[in-house]
């Protein structure tokens, strides 16, 4: 079964446009480690400063949460990042908050 985790992030205020220049030249080892950690169907969008992050994980989100955790890529992106959002992070697991589904429709 295929889990879904949301996000969400604050782009911080004039750096949208950095933003997007960033994620259209993703990295293309941080790509592969996304990939490796099975996650598909990754989207983000955005309303004013407010980011909303969506993925699937094929292998679960434990495992994509362990895989990106213990990734230096994904260390390095975030640090890179780190100019132009705001990113609350969950101390136990490193990795954005996962947000709560209140609602399903499939």
């Amino acid at each position: 079964m295929i889990e879904r985790y949301a996000w969400k992030a604050v782009v911080k205020p004039g750096m949208l446009d950095e933003y997007k220049r960033r994620h259209d030249n993703i990295w293309p080892e941080l790509k592969a480690l996304l990939k490796s950690a099975g996650i598909k169907n990754y989207t983000i969008w955005n309303v004013g400063n407010e980011l909303f992050g969506y993925y699937e994980c094929e292998k679960g989100i434990d495992f994509a949460a362990k895989t990106q955790a213990e990734s230096p890529i994904v260390d390095k992106w975030n640090e890179y990042m780190k100019d132009v959002m705001i990113m609350e992070m969950d101390p136990v697991t490193g990795a954005q908050p996962k947000l709560t589904q209140v609602f399903f429709l499939e």
